[in-house]
């Protein structure tokens, strides 16, 4: 199997990704529409799993709605919603609406592959935010699909023990980890943003694959795929260069 030299991760193509957040207000969303709107304008044909949407009532739009808007002609799917902003276990418990399982998830995953080049799933919260009340999560749906993950994570204090954490739970679940990107770059970043480029990848055992600036999910669609090229890595359709970008970064007092 072909390797990339710079990022030392596979080069064959990837159908299906699952998109995990270190946690809540990450900038999955965001990430995912960027992969999204990028895949597209190459000209491949793209779908966005959101399995659970919790959080939303019935006609408002949800995190799809941000998807279409940014990333143009993708098919979207969404499975459940729930009103109130909990985990969807709890979510679904207190609506009595029909929970989601990890192989809810992995079945509409595989249908949406058998007509389009990239399938993304993006997740709920973390990779262990339990689905249902025997436990699932979305962690189980990725081994499922025996797709690869790509976390999503903050850029400042804190972040590294929980990519750390998701990063381990992944691979000892046997689950490939791609890679790492900062869902929402800060205009003035501190100190433990600045060094967190360089610690990132460590925590995460995988290289830094992107970083996109906070305040993007408001920009036009043309701002968004612009920003999007710059922001993510040539894996991901990008030409974003982590040395470039830490050096940049260092340079700037970190």
């Amino acid at each position: 199997m072909k390797r990339d030299a710079r990022f030392g991760i596979s080069v064959a193509a990837v159908t299906v990704l699952v998109i995990s957040g270190t946690g809540t207000g990450v900038g999955k969303t965001v990430v995912t529409a960027a992969m999204a709107a990028l895949a597209a304008d190459d000209g491949r044909s793209v779908a966005v799993l959101k399995p659970v949407q919790t959080g939303v009532a019935p006609g408002e739009p949800g995190d799809l709605a941000d998807v279409r808007r940014l990333a143009g002609d993708v098919t979207t799917c969404e499975l459940r919603r729930y009103p109130d902003p909990l985990s969807p276990e709890a979510a679904a418990r207190r609506s009595g609406l029909p929970e989601v399982t990890p192989v809810d998830v992995a079945t509409a995953a595989s249908r949406l592959h058998e007509d389009h080049d990239l399938v993304l799933v993006e997740g709920a919260g973390g990779l262990l935010v339990r689905f249902d009340s025997s436990g699932g999560t979305l962690a189980d749906a990725a081994w499922a699909l025996g797709a690869p993950v790509l976390v999503v994570a903050e850029a400042g204090l804190g972040t590294l023990n929980t990519t750390a954490l998701t990063a381990e739970v992944a691979t000892r679940r046997g689950i490939d980890v791609i890679g790492v990107v900062i869902g929402a770059w800060p205009s003035e970043p501190d100190l433990a943003a600045r060094c967190n480029t360089v610690d990132l990848p460590v925590a995460a055992g995988a290289p830094l694959l992107g970083v996109l600036p906070e305040g993007l999910g408001s920009a036009s669609r043309q701002e968004f795929l612009d920003e999007a090229r710059r922001g993510l890595a040539p894996w991901l359709g990008g030409t974003f260069d982590p040395d470039q970008f830490t050096r940049a970064v260092a340079a700037t007092g970190g």
